[in-house]
């Protein structure tokens, strides 16, 4: 294949994986494809560690970070202990429940330990991705990503200088058009069936859209794809590569335990739903009892960005120990459909590429009729 993000890359397919697992990251780049790292939930010594790890195993071939630069994420700061931080409400009612519901509670030092480890990992505020951007740059990295926001001038500029391409997620053409006046190289254009923090745009009109109001500035879709056919609509409606992350999470190589991977295979796209209760952002995920509580009349609003992510520690730790299935979710989008057992990176990246061809050769047959 051949279009101008192949080309910009130095990659046989225009296929970016998105995985918080190192494995995945090495495992796409290596099928052709091009891994990036999401470091939205790590520390930098963490950061530096995987890093490592992934240019021992990637065999030179190319790979990216993916940072979160949130201007509307609070900073914590070293000096401020996020269990005194949170409103005892909203640790009462999702505690609550899931004692009622018979789930276990945990040691009183292991929930607030739980609390405090979630903490210290997320990096969402400029500052905390600046010091992860710093570690990244010490390593062979291709690629920048923004997974939230526009980026501050000063690390679009550092990124420039290192001789690095900067991309930057969009849910809409006013974001997408905000990004390049920025600086942004590369538009990844994410429809509302995506995993994680989305729009509300579906991925055929967003798509488009996007293309058309950046050119000739290079769109990677995003939202809604883990086949050939999807991708081949993507490049149809012009984009130039495709920017999948919740279809790796059904490989062997995905970060997910035995129990989420259940949760996961017996899941369909419905059931993919958008919550303010995993991050405090709309954020899809997969339904559960936590979602369905979250989603409640008498629900507290759920916190600002991180104060939600860590007051889910608690609970997730919960149900992960008592292995409470009905309790366990995920970032994952509507793809989640298709996920029905284990599989590898490298034989998604290459089914995709083989229903892709064949879909091509549909159009062609049609066209020649």
């Amino acid at each position: 294949m051949k279009t101008s993000l192949t080309e910009m890359f130095g990659i046989e397919a225009p296929i970016f994986a998105f995985s918080h697992c190192r494995d995945v990251v090495v495992a796409a780049s290596k099928a052709g494809g091009f891994g990036v790292l999401g470091a939205a939930w790590t520390t930098p010594e963490h950061l530096d560690q995987e890093l490592r790890w992934i240019e021992q195993h990637i065999d030179g071939m190319p790979f990216g970070v993916d940072l979160v630069f949130s201007p509307t994420a609070v900073d914590l700061g070293p000096e401020k202990d996020p269990v005194k931080l949170l409103p005892p409400e909203h640790v009462a009612y999702i505690n609550g429940l899931m004692t009622r519901d018979g789930v276990p509670e945990l040691p009183p030092g292991e929930f607030e330990s739980c609390y405090r480890n979630y903490s210290e990992s997320l990096a969402f505020t400029p500052k905390e991705s600046e010091e992860l951007l710093d570690v990244a740059l010490r390593y062979d990295i291709k690629f920048v990503v923004s997974a939230l926001g526009i980026p501050p001038a000063g690390i679009i500029e550092r990124v420039h200088q290192a001789g690095l391409p900067v991309g930057a997620l969009v849910g809409t053409a006013e974001q997408a058009r905000k990004q390049v006046a920025a600086g942004i190289d590369v538009i990844i254009a994410q429809g509302s069936e995506a995993g994680g923090h989305t729009g509300t745009v579906g991925s055929m009109v967003l798509w488009p859209e996007v293309v058309d109001a950046v050119a000739p500035v290079p769109v990677l879709a995003a939202g809604g794809i883990g086949r050939g056919r999807q991708m081949a609509a993507a490049l149809a409606l012009g984009a130039q590569g495709v920017w999948c992350g919740s279809i790796w999470l059904g490989t062997t190589e995905s970060e997910l335990n035995p129990d989420l991977r259940d949760v996961l295979y017996g899941s369909g796209s419905t059931d993919a739903v958008i919550t303010r209760g995993y991050t405090g952002k709309p954020c899809r995920v997969l339904r559960s009892k936590f979602t369905e509580a979250w989603a409640a009349p008498e629900a507290p609003a759920p916190l600002k960005v991180p104060y939600q992510s860590i007051l889910s520690g608690g609970p997730f730790r919960r149900a992960e120990r008592a292995h409470r299935k009905d309790w366990m979710t995920y970032s994952a989008g509507q793809v989640v459909g298709q996920m029905t057992g284990p599989t590898s990176v490298r034989q998604v990246v290459y089914d995709m590429l083989s229903e892709y061809a064949d879909a091509m050769e549909s159009l062609d047959a049609i066209l020649s009729d």
